[in-house]
């Protein structure tokens, strides 16, 4: 089922997210949805947050070495409760947007290489070593969990861009 995603200034996108206890049915069916959701908002990763519900749990899926999503979801990362460690001091910019803040993309500096811990959708504890884009999506996604949009990492003159352009959005759709 497609879910609706809450969009930008929902106070909802601001709270941070509750570990994920039960690994049962409800779960399952929550992930399945997002999934369908992601794709159907050509996403490629989804806080269950931007869902309406406050747990920690995510997806991300960049796809293939051509960027190309596969349908039985081999590229899928189902993540629950995930925890990020850097790797290293390196970082790059990349270019970001989000389905709660459509329309809008600015570059944000992220980590180029982390370590994730995280349990999949059986509790299962897993561990993965994530670079470049598939470590700067993690990322993204984790600061959902944790309350924070990428718009909160902008410097200073192109959040007053963003603003700007949220505002006159906001306006024209009146």
């Amino acid at each position: 089922m497609i879910r609706n995603i809450i969009t930008y200034p929902n106070p909802r996108l601001f709270l941070e997210s509750k570990p994920v206890e039960n690994f049962d049915e409800q779960l399952h069916i929550l992930l399945d949805d997002m999934y369908e959701t992601m794709i159907a908002n050509k996403g490629v990763g989804l806080a269950a947050i931007q869902v309406d519900v406050p747990i920690r749990a995510l997806l991300v899926d960049i796809g293939d070495e051509e960027g190309e999503q596969k349908e039985d979801k081999q590229t899928l990362l189902e993540i629950v409760n995930p925890v990020i460690t850097p790797l290293d001091d390196e970082r790059i910019s990349c270019n970001e947007g989000c389905l709660s803040i459509p329309g809008f993309y600015e570059d944000v500096m992220r980590y180029k290489n982390i370590q994730l811990n995280y349990q999949d959708r059986f509790g299962n504890k897993k561990t993965l070593n994530a670079h470049d884009f598939l470590a700067v999506a993690i990322q993204h996604e984790v600061d959902h969990l944790d309350g924070h949009l990428f718009i909160e990492k902008l410097s200073f003159l192109k959040r007053q861009k963003f603003d700007k352009e949220f505002k006159k959005k906001t306006k024209k759709s009146k």
